[in-house]
């Protein structure tokens, strides 16, 4: 079984943890990880593009001139899209993109990107993080003592409100509660970091 080590708000190791092996130690499925990236990311499309057709723009009516005898090509209206001007063919107009995977398939993209976080070594656990107000200096001396400078995504507990606001200003790092933990998060953060009271609550929603 996995385990990893726990360390305290000053950034000190205090101890292991065991992760649960159904979670933290599955072999990781890259085709699937692949997968449910590709449909969060459609997912998040807006989806907003749209063009008029010869139909909406404006203009047409009559017929620019008339069919015989003027030694031009033969033309019924002026929205045709061989017209500068014209309504386009075939244009993008507003969609969804998103779609759902099956329910066993996504859940065993989290499991294989929470697992390939623990075997890269990219997962760090704290046994609490207490902040009497919002101290954005203090958490950034913790993650320089944790030797994390790139992007990191932080799972905390949802009532640890004043945590959460001493992480979100800093560049790179991204807080999330424990049921929102995403694919596309785990794998978009070099490092991945959660108090044990939020782990606690990430295995107990994926068991």
């Amino acid at each position: 079984m996995p385990k990893v080590t726990v360390f305290n708000q000053e950034g000190k190791e205090n101890g292991e943890i065991t992760l649960n092996d159904t979670i933290f130690g599955v072999e990781p499925n890259d085709n699937v990880l692949y997968d449910a990236i590709i449909m969060q990311q459609a997912s998040q499309r807006q989806g907003t593009h749209s063009v008029k057709n010869r139909s909406a723009v404006r203009g047409g009516g009559r017929k620019p001139w008339r069919q015989k005898g003027t030694g031009r090509a033969r033309h019924g209206s002026n929205t045709s899209p061989i017209w500068r001007g014209g309504g386009v063919v075939f244009g993008p107009t507003p969609r969804s993109y998103s779609y759902k995977l099956p329910k066993k398939v996504r859940r065993l993209a989290i499991l294989s990107a929470l697992s390939q976080k623990v075997i890269d070594s990219e997962l760090s656990v704290i046994d609490k993080l207490e902040f009497d107000k919002p101290k954005t200096k203090d958490f950034r001396a913790l993650l320089d003592q944790l030797e994390v400078d790139r992007k990191a995504l932080v799972v905390l507990e949802k009532d640890n409100e004043f945590a959460a606001l001493s992480a979100r200003n800093i560049p790179g790092v991204k807080v999330v509660a424990p049921d929102n933990v995403s694919v596309l998060d785990v794998v978009g953060h070099d490092d991945l970091i959660l108090t044990q009271a939020a782990l606690e609550q990430v295995e107990e929603a994926l068991q």
